[in-house]
């Protein structure tokens, strides 16, 4: 399991793009081979609420890594995870094979047919068909283990700040206002057919 309390130089962050966390952690866990640094700790995510995760989970910033397996229930004290919309396809940048795909689910609270979406977001991370079948192979050759470590889902998990996207999330430069300013001026201009 990995510790959560890892103390990193200056200016190192835990920030990896979606095929990292697929072919360099995911894939090396579900093949039982090591990895370093071990620092996403294994979570049962379905006991606890999203805002529950600090202490719990691998934290950056303000998302939270971890591993789970994969269920379907969804379900925590509080809420429920829905999905959101399909699964997502992750290539590899060195192959263009597909390593795996990331899902999108919303937290809300309360019962399932009446709760109410919160700004909670998780992205769920598994191996495509093609990578779990390699990580079976060289898994099955180390009977040490039970567990069958092909089920294994990594997770991010953050607090979607929708007012930023509100104002498009974007901000005008100079020429851009200035071209704006300018289009009040030609509305009075009649241009030839």
């Amino acid at each position: 399991m990995g510790d959560n309390n890892v103390n990193l130089p200056p200016g190192f962050r835990f920030c990896p793009t979606d095929e990292e966390l697929l072919v360099h952690f995911l894939q090396r866990k579900a093949s039982l081979l090591p990895y370093h640094p071990d620092i996403i700790p294994d979570l049962d995510l379905y006991p606890y609420d999203p805002w529950d995760l600090e202490g719990k989970a691998l934290g950056e910033g303000s998302k939270w890594y971890f591993y789970s397996r994969r269920t379907q229930n969804r379900i925590t004290s509080n809420g429920y995870w829905n999905p959101l919309g399909g699964d997502e396809s992750i290539y590899s940048s060195s192959t263009s094979k597909k390593v795996g795909t990331k899902k999108y689910y919303a937290f809300y609270i309360g019962a399932s047919s009446e709760g109410v979406k919160t700004n909670w977001i998780m992205q769920e991370y598994k191996l495509s068909d093609a990578a779990a079948s390699s990580s079976r192979s060289s898994s099955s050759k180390r009977k040490s283990s039970k567990t069958d470590h092909t089920k294994w889902v990594v997770c991010r998990v953050y607090e979607h700040d929708y007012d930023e996207d509100e104002d498009g999330g974007t901000e005008l430069s100079c020429l851009d206002e200035v071209f704006l300013s300018l289009d009040d001026e030609f509305d009075e201009i009649s241009l030839p057919n």
